[in-house]
């Protein structure tokens, strides 16, 4: 898997996400990385995988003056390529994992996510 196909996929599930979604996204960087870091592992139960993450001020704790810098969503690339296997299972884990952060700016957590299916 080349790194310009894991990134128009990456560029795929953001073109996915509904108009008003995509709209309201708001002061937000997507990269991506090769790994998580130690530090990004830190606090999670022993053998967790971390496919991405949010790091910044969700939408709903924003008060009037938004942070200068834009929060950064970021998908970890040779996690998510191990866990799809194959073309289309590593498309629908990115779209999965890019839904799933992109959520945490809106201040959905993990547990809300997982009862919605995500």
């Amino acid at each position: 898997m080349t790194d310009r196909f894991f990134e128009d996929l990456v560029a795929e599930a953001l073109d996915s996400l509904p108009a008003d979604i995509a709209a309201a996204i708001d002061n937000v960087e997507v990269v991506i990385e090769e790994e998580p870091r130690p530090e990004d592992l830190e606090g999670l139960p022993p053998g967790t995988t971390l496919l991405g993450l949010y790091r910044g001020v969700p939408l709903t704790a924003r008060g009037l003056h938004p942070p200068a810098l834009p929060d950064r969503v970021v998908i970890f690339r040779k996690p998510i390529v191990r866990a799809g296997h194959t073309p289309d299972g590593i498309r629908d884990q990115v779209r999965r994992t890019v839904v799933h952060e992109i959520a945490h700016h809106f201040g959905i957590d993990d547990e809300r996510l997982r009862e919605l299916g995500w």
